[in-house]
């Protein structure tokens, strides 16, 4: 029997309304390192999509999953899902290194900010035009895993494995969205 970890509340994404979730984590720096592993596709590649991206208004980019490569072992990609997304998207803002937006179609419109705070960075993820609960829960559980694997590679620890922790958070997601 697998042991659940304890929940660090705040690292939960949260509505600010029923099409925008947020979420936030802290950091280690500077500021300049996270933006790298934002906008450098090999470095984005161990957390969340490769893709080349160039951080101006009107650039677009590919963003690629390979979520089974974040992953202890590629079966444990639940059913539907394939062993490679792609998406083509438009960056509709940049403030380097604190704001890049960007839209997603048919998935919504990203933003990424960044603020120092001493040593560490306040990174946030702000997820508009969510189309339904559905897809709010799904985000949400997708965005906090990738989360927590970036702050496990900045910090220079093993992240845990990207689909054993996205079906646990898509319960937990979907629980809390309930209310």
């Amino acid at each position: 029997m697998m042991s659940t970890p304890s929940i660090d509340e705040s690292s939960f994404g949260v509505l600010a309304d029923p099409t925008t979730l947020t979420l936030r984590r802290t950091l280690p720096g500077p500021i300049e390192r996270v933006w790298a592993y934002i906008t450098d596709g090999e470095l984005r590649r161990q957390w969340l999509a490769a893709g080349d991206l160039s951080p101006q208004a009107g650039a677009s980019f590919e963003l690629v999953w390979r979520n089974d490569e974040l992953s202890a072992d590629p079966s444990e990609r639940p059913a539907g899902f394939e062993q490679e997304a792609r998406a083509t998207c438009l960056v509709t803002e940049a403030e380097p290194p604190h704001r890049l937006r960007f839209n997603w179609p048919g998935v919504g419109d990203v933003t990424f900010e960044l603020a120092q705070s001493g040593d560490d960075v306040l990174f946030t993820v702000i997820h508009r035009q969510l189309a339904d609960r559905n897809m709010t829960v799904m985000v949400g559980a997708g965005w906090h895993v990738h989360c927590d694997i970036l702050v496990a590679r900045l910090e220079g620890r093993k992240p845990e494995s990207f689909w054993r922790g996205w079906v646990q958070l898509r319960e937990e997601y979907d629980r809390r969205l309930a209310a």
